[in-house]
């Protein structure tokens, strides 16, 4: 399963409807298809998509939503995922999801109107008010304009009310994932940004310590009683812990975070799926963040279509990119706001990082009244020692 694209209407922190596209919409030049995914046709996927945004823009609001959308697809219990909170107390949330199924060759859209229904113990209820699934073959697809056009596609299933074996919660889409088999693994580092813990067993692969830092000569997550972990530095004696906690007295966070991190992405480009990352910067230096990056853009490492999915604060990381429709930019001015840099942007060859911090596109900086106010409160503060 390849997701396409996602317009979701109604949630309370957005100012307007959200409407996210994960495959090419411009023009794909030859040496381009050498870092993008081919599905059928014409049409192929980024596999790096980028939300930019200044602090409380929107940017891990958004992550959220991409990632119900996903769970939703993968029919769990709306009320067992975390990210449902994104949901507020609205009556009346659209979901619009539209997504390619490899195994039959088949485009999906999956419309489902979700409700929330009341306060429980652990939080808001949510319930499905109303859900259809349509589908059509892509080989009737004689041009990419009209990919996601549906007006005469089949209706596969209608959501019935009286259905006895259906919980409330869980999409109608089940019934589909039963019968072609193709849900795609989904791994969520959204609870993980400001926690540095690797919760693993096995042994992690000396490549991805080596290139991390060289100093280890190998790390272990044995499945025994007490879970101990074996940490050996080259030329010294073998640590041995009991709780991946302590591995912080001997690793830096960096290390720590870029271990967890290029395990799951060898996970995820070896099976194909999904990987959401919300501040992907963070613990590391530019090199480790553009080559997590450039092995999800490599072809030749990533021929399964896996897809990258983060947030950044920073604008040098957009130059990773060489097109604008796989970079978002969030804004939130009386609501958050998700827009395509290809709309914002309509040419192709400036230097993303000056665009952004250039202030051209709304929201990307701090205003300069607000640096104003700010310069003037520290200039009043600040007393010379002299005096």
């Amino acid at each position: 399963m390849k997701l396409l694209k996602i317009v979701v209407d109604g949630l309370p922190l957005f100012k307007e409807k959200i409407d996210i596209c994960f495959f090419a919409q411009q023009r794909v030049s030859e040496e381009q298809r050498d870092y993008l995914y081919p599905l059928f046709s014409t049409v192929f996927l980024n596999t790096t998509n980028v939300f930019a945004g200044i602090n409380a823009s929107g940017k891990t609001s958004t992550l959220k939503v991409i990632l119900l959308s996903l769970q939703l697809l993968l029919n769990r219990p709306i009320n067992d995922i975390r990210e449902k909170d994104i949901l507020g107390q609205s009556d009346n949330v659209t979901f619009n999801l539209f997504y390619y199924l490899e195994s039959t060759a088949e485009i999906c859209k999956l419309e489902t109107n979700i409700a929330f229904k009341k306060m429980g113990s652990e939080g808001p209820i949510y319930r499905i008010v109303s859900e259809r699934l349509w589908g059509k073959k892509a080989t009737k697809i004689t041009a990419r304009t009209h990919l996601l056009d549906f007006g005469d596609a089949e209706l596969l299933i209608e959501r019935n009310n009286q259905e006895k074996f259906l919980a409330e919660d869980i999409s109608i889409v089940i019934a589909k994932n039963k019968e072609v088999n193709d849900t795609p693994e989904v791994i969520s580092l959204l609870n993980f940004t400001n926690i540095n813990v690797l919760p693993f067993k096995g042994k992690i692969p000396i490549e991805i310590i080596a290139y991390l830092d060289p100093s280890i000569e190998y790390l272990i997550f044995e499945n025994d009683e007490r879970h101990s972990i074996h940490l050996k530095f080259k030329g010294e004696n073998e640590i041995v812990l009991f709780n991946p906690i302590e591995l912080n007295k001997y690793l830096s966070s960096g290390t720590i975070r870029g271990i967890f991190i290029f395990t799951l992405a060898l996970d995820i480009l070896q099976k194909g799926g999904y990987i959401l990352v919300d501040e992907l910067e963070n613990h590391f230096n530019k090199e480790i963040v553009c080559t997590i990056i450039r092995f999800f853009k490599s072809y030749k490492l990533n021929k399964n279509g896996g897809t990258l999915v983060y947030s950044t604060h920073y604008p040098e990381l957009l130059d990773e990119n060489d097109r604008n429709d796989n970079i978002f930019i969030t804004n939130n001015q009386g609501g958050i706001t998700v827009k395509n840099l290809r709309d914002l942007l309509k040419r192709n060859d400036l230097k993303k990082s000056d665009v952004y911090q250039s202030g051209i596109l709304t929201g990307t900086a701090p205003s300069y009244n607000a640096y104003i106010e700010l310069k003037r409160k520290f200039e009043s503060s600040i007393i010379p020692i002299n005096e």
